[in-house]
């Protein structure tokens, strides 16, 4: 598959800390399949980042999405059952101290952009929270 083809993969884990370890050992080989090694670490970092969030602050289900544009942009995303908002991210220099508290400052501070939106579809509610990175 040529490097400008977009693509996706979803990988639906349980409420269960090792899962983090599962997610950013299966990007990974993703990116790293895809001729995409150069966006490993940071993508790494900031899907363990999304990922332990979900499974930390929710009871249900979650899961992991990567897509490529094909256009040179990486979404990373994680969604989980929960649908209250995520808590704002502090400024990184605040946040760096604190032993938690730091995941979206994180996230905020290494990905080119991030949001989040509420989900609800059939019956099913929870959130998606996501970030981009480009190739630049």
């Amino acid at each position: 598959m040529p490097e400008n083809d977009p693509w996706e993969y979803s990988l639906y884990i349980p409420n269960d800390p090792r899962a983090v370890t599962v997610c950013r050992r299966t990007l990974r080989l993703i990116l790293t399949m895809h001729g995409l090694i150069r966006m490993v670490d940071v993508a790494e970092l900031l899907a363990t980042e999304l990922v332990s969030n979900a499974v930390r602050h929710t009871k249900g289900p979650a899961a992991l999405r990567v897509r490529w544009s094909g256009n040179g942009v990486l979404r990373l995303g994680a969604w989980d059952a929960d649908p209250s908002p995520p808590e704002p991210p502090q400024p990184f220099d605040l946040a760096v101290e604190r032993e938690d508290g730091r995941g979206l400052a994180l996230v905020r501070a290494c990905a080119d952009v991030w949001g989040w939106q509420p989900l609800a579809r059939e019956g099913n509610r929870g959130k998606y929270v996501w970030c981009e990175l480009g190739v630049a």
